[in-house]
């Protein structure tokens, strides 16, 4: 070789030498055991080896050593094929390795079988393909036209979703396999060693190391942890760019001083100098840098945030609100740590349509509302768009035409405005004041704030939706309760007026005067019971042991002046179950008066009580005008269905509700003219002692 390429051949392989070293030493002590991990290895040592046996070559002339060095490309060869095909065939990726061909195992082994050939017969000095050097070249071209299809292959194979983690390493192979072929067709057509090309060929394996360790970053399977600063690689990849272009110039420059004729050293000379000058203009471009830098960002590092780390961390702040803070807080809290600002305010839609400050960290209470439908509003809305006061400040805002509202230039702290939109309606918006340290709101932050955005946006929908949702069912409880109150208001009025129609004629029975006495204070107690319930807002169901047959008496006490009068049976078993017992007395007691409503004077009522097993069954039975089937099915259990003219149509429906919610059941039998029977059928308390002296008390 020319000595001036000897020296630049030198420093070549030296670098290439000295990082595939270090890079294979850490690789070596982070290594799993895993089968693709170790091609890598051997990839990187292969490589080391091979550049050093070049550099002493270059430095020492020894023949032996380039021998060396030819073998050890064929060893650095074999082992990306190894890795690639152990890539290829990979368990558990996509579910496409039964769809890959079987080719590419004897292929590769084939095609290294065959590079080994070439290197021998060069080495030996035989020509098995014309001459020894052209055998080489052939078998070596052949070596990386095979390693460029395989990486084609490797590459297609690999699901969309999984490219991210290969792409460096892919384009440090195409480039690395291009070369090849590069210097191996020259070699073959003018059956020389090009000193130029085999020159920086250590050079371009420096270059697209740094690639292959970027891969290695986002695959921790193939080894432990391999971190790669962005600052070192923006660097590394600024200067190699750098030399790479200035060896390109250089290139060009010579084979137009050798080629060009008298114009050559000119032309030579301008190129050189045009290239110097273009290399200067963008080195110091600060959109070429940014480019540069975005460009790295996306394709070969992962992005600044761990998106599935932020993604949990936002949700955990919104689903469980910690240290007292509000839901409110929580998203300020979630959204500020996204972009190091030191607080900032929710504002949320009310039920009149006005957006107020609903919530607030680290920040002066504001009192200024917006309205829904006012161009601010509309402008988030419409556009979705992340507003930075520190651009609009600034005299440049992509947001340029959006309409300030005059409330923001109270807050002279203000930073960012993020809407809260879920299923295209404006939640409301947050603001943020500004960051502790300085933060460039790029393209990533900004789709970070809108994702969390969104997520905090549908947590405030679905809060609101359940305040909603609780409102009406508190009013609907409420309702129902009052209906079933003023069931009983009503049947307490009943009770009132037959005392008063009776009155007329027993008013001077000192027996009748006390049955009066005592029915005035019952209806006292329910009448005082029933508006503590209402007071209350919640009726009382706290269960006890409640004797039945005490219970069945005191309703048939009530009833005494009915006409008929309801009768009780004389069997009647001690027998009790777990209920509340005035709510238990008050369904009981409107069956037997619905009886007692629908049976004439010269009818009967007859209440039995039972047991069998496990299980009380309460007969209601009378001789009355009956009901038919199609009604006992349709309307009878249903909320305000009735036949009568003043009635609710609810007491049934209470009586079966509180039944099935005991555990028990109702059974209905009823024929047109004959009379009904009810069947209430609870099952019995476990202990039901005292059960007698406990539903006195209650």
């Amino acid at each position: 070789m020319e000595p001036a390429f000897s020296q630049v051949s030198a420093w070549s392989y030296a670098f290439a030498a000295v990082l595939h070293a270090l890079f294979g030493l850490y690789l070596g002590t982070a290594w799993r055991r895993g089968r693709r991990g170790a091609f890598l290895l051997a990839v990187v040592a292969a490589s080391a080896l091979w550049a050093a046996a070049n550099w002493l070559f270059s430095l020492s002339g020894w023949v032996w050593l380039f021998q060396l060095g030819n073998l050890l490309d064929v060893l650095r060869m074999a082992a990306w094929f190894g890795f690639l095909v152990a890539m290829l065939y990979q368990s558990g990726d996509g579910g496409k390795n039964g769809d890959l061909p079987g080719w590419p195992r004897p292929g590769a082994l084939a095609v290294v079988t065959c590079g080994a050939v070439g290197v021998a017969c060069f080495n030996l000095g035989l020509p098995l393909y014309g001459t020894p050097l052209r055998t080489w070249a052939a078998t070596s071209l052949m070596s990386a036209v095979f390693g460029l299809v395989l990486l084609e292959l490797f590459y297609r194979s690999v699901p969309e979703r999984s490219r991210w983690g290969v792409r460096p390493l892919t384009l440090a192979l195409v480039g690395l396999f291009a070369f090849d072929v590069y210097l191996f067709s020259e070699m073959l057509l003018f059956s020389r060693i090009h000193p130029v090309i085999w020159s920086v060929r250590g050079f371009a394996h420096t270059i697209a190391l740094p690639l292959v360790a970027v891969s290695a970053s986002r695959n921790p399977e193939w080894t432990i942890r391999v971190s790669v600063s962005r600052n070192v690689v923006f660097h590394s990849t600024a200067l190699a760019v750098s030399g790479l272009f200035l060896l390109l110039i250089a290139g060009a420059g010579y084979y137009m001083r050798y080629f060009g004729g008298e114009w050559g050293e000119a032309l030579q000379l301008a190129l050189l100098f045009g290239g110097a000058l273009f290399f200067v203009v963008m080195f110091f471009s600060g959109a070429f840098r940014a480019r540069l830098k975005v460009f790295l960002a996306k394709n070969f590092f992962a992005y600044r945030y761990d998106y599935r780390t932020e993604w949990l961390g936002v949700t955990q702040s919104l689903s469980v609100a910690g240290d007292g803070l509000s839901l409110g807080e929580s998203v300020i809290k979630a959204l500020a740590n996204l972009v190091e600002s030191s607080g900032g305010g929710v504002w949320l839609r009310d039920a009149n349509g006005a957006y107020s400050q609903q919530a607030r960290l680290n920040m002066p209470p504001c009192g200024m509302q917006e309205q829904e439908g006012s161009p601010f509003c509309s402008y988030l809305l419409d556009n979705e768009w992340i507003v930075n006061f520190e651009e609009q400040r600034g005299g440049y805002s992509a947001s340029s035409k959006f309409p300030s509202p005059a409330w923001v230039q109270d807050i002279s702290d203000m930073w960012l405005i993020v809407p809260l939109i879920s299923s295209g309606v404006l939640v409301g918006f947050v603001v943020l004041l500004s960051p502790r340290a300085p933060v460039d709101v790029n393209w990533e932050v900004l789709d970070l704030l809108k994702m969390a955005g969104r997520q905090a946006a549908s947590y405030f929908a679905r809060m609101q939706a359940t305040e909603a949702l609780l409102e009406v069912r508190k009013f609907d409880a409420f309702n129902r309760m009052s209906a079933f109150v003023v069931h009983d208001l009503k049947n307490l009025v009943a009770q009132l007026s037959l005392m008063l129609r009776n009155a007329e004629r027993h008013k001077d029975n000192p027996e009748f005067q006390a049955d009066m006495l005592d029915t005035v204070r019952h209806v006292e107690e329910r009448m005082r019971g029933l508006m503590a319930q209402l007071m209350e807002k919640t009726p009382i169901n706290q269960r006890k042991p409640v004797a039945l047959k005490p219970l069945l008496e005191r309703i048939i006490q009530s009833k005494r002046l009915a006409n008929p009068r309801p009768v009780l049976r004389d069997d009647a078993p001690e027998v009790a179950v777990m209920a509340h017992g005035e709510r238990l007395e008050r369904i009981l007691g409107h069956i037997v008066q619905n009886a007692l409503d629908a049976t004439s004077e010269h009818g009967s009522v007859l209440v039995v009580l039972s047991q069998e097993r496990n299980t009380a069954c309460i007969t209601v039975q009378d001789r009355g005008s009956g009901m038919s089937s199609a009604f006992i099915r349709e309307q009878l259990f249903k909320p305000f269905q009735t036949t009568k003219a003043s009635g609710m149509g609810i007491g049934a429906y209470e009586a079966q509700q509180y039944v099935h919610e005991l555990g028990g059941n109702i059974a209905v039998h009823s024929e047109v003219g004959t009379g009904t029977r009810f069947d209430i059928f609870l099952p019995v308390a476990a202990s039901a002692q005292n059960a007698g002296d406990t539903a006195q008390a209650d």
